[in-house]
């Protein structure tokens, strides 16, 4: 069974760098390190590239608007190479409030601009002259200095909404999925696998410790963090089944924060959307996202109490079905 793993932006430098060592000793199909508005991504991952010697390494997500597509090519192409081969490049949009507020680019055309990305990206690491001639982007006699370990990595992109969708089984290798209801999950994949196969990737928000009401308690936290800062997955959630519940969840947010509105989360919403409890809850709840035709889950580790011990019970349970 293929297994990743995700090392979260809760987590310190530090931390993230003590967790790929741990995963050394297991070799799981890919690590993920996201990029939100602390680590830098492209530093994490040849970081723990020299940390973890046989797993794949993967950027969940790279956004669009931040960098330029030639600066993300040169960025994949170094990783890559200091990595041995081992990069799959996720890409995503982000979303208007970071793009906009946090780096100060307008967030306009994203699929439009992820189509011209993915096509600049991949002449570029080909190691031919790029002359391109977009609605958005206009590039002349560009080459890179380097020669590519590779002159194919593979492009994930991250989906929630169904151009996004649709656009990521037209033109990438692979999709990463996150906060999507089961469910609905395994009908998107089932419907879009049968006109292209691609690898499915879906990222689960897990929670694991020997008391089962402590992590349903730090699931609540987590799913309840990105229903109140993040619209787009608000919204997606809002459209497929759970509107009172994140309408309730995010009016408690404007008027006291994320101090309690976690409360609000109940746990059949919990229950289609992470993966909780103790080591063998989480298994079966692991599972039953594998059998909706995820390819390859990604297991997103939220610490409960000490990170290393955290993270030795998580990965020394996942351990036992790897090789199902």
């Amino acid at each position: 069974m293929r297994i990743s793993y995700s090392l979260g932006s809760v987590l310190s430098i530090e931390q993230v760098l003590e967790c790929a060592s741990i995963l050394s000793k297991y070799n799981p199909d890919t690590v993920w390190i996201p990029e939100t508005w602390g680590m830098e991504d492209f530093s994490m991952l040849s970081a723990i590239s020299q940390r973890i010697k046989k797993s794949k390494i993967g950027s969940s997500i790279i956004n669009i608007y931040s960098r330029s597509p030639t600066v993300i090519a040169m960025g994949a192409a170094t990783v890559d190479t200091i990595s041995g081969g081992r990069l799959i490049l996720g890409l995503g949009t982000s979303s208007l409030p970071i793009i906009e507020e946090f780096h100060g680019y307008s967030f306009e055309k994203p699929l439009l601009r992820m189509n011209e990305y993915i096509q600049i990206i991949r002449i570029i690491l080909s190691g031919e002259k790029i002359n391109f001639q977009g609605k958005i982007f206009s590039l002349k006699n560009f080459s890179l200095l380097i020669k590519p370990q590779r002159k194919i990595i593979p492009i994930y992109l991250a989906a929630v909404n169904s151009k996004m969708v649709k656009l990521s089984w037209e033109i990438a290798d692979g999709v990463i999925f996150y906060l999507r209801p089961i469910t609905e999950l395994q009908n998107t994949i089932k419907k879009m696998q049968s006109e292209r196969k691609i690898d499915v990737s879906c990222q689960l928000i897990t929670c694991m410790a020997n008391d089962s009401e402590i992590a349903v308690e730090r699931a609540k936290k987590t799913l309840s963090f990105y229903i109140s800062v993040g619209q787009i997955y608000r919204e997606f959630l809002a459209k497929h089944g759970f509107q009172k519940e994140t309408k309730n969840i995010f009016d408690e947010y404007i008027k006291s924060g994320l101090k309690s509105n976690y409360e609000l989360v109940p746990e059949s919403m919990i229950e289609q959307l992470c993966v909780y409890g103790t080591p063998e809850e989480c298994i079966k709840k692991f599972k039953k996202f594998k059998q909706s035709g995820v390819d390859l889950p990604i297991i997103q580790f939220n610490p409960i109490g000490d990170v290393t011990e955290s993270f030795n019970l998580l990965t020394k349970t996942f351990a036992q079905i790897e090789n199902e």
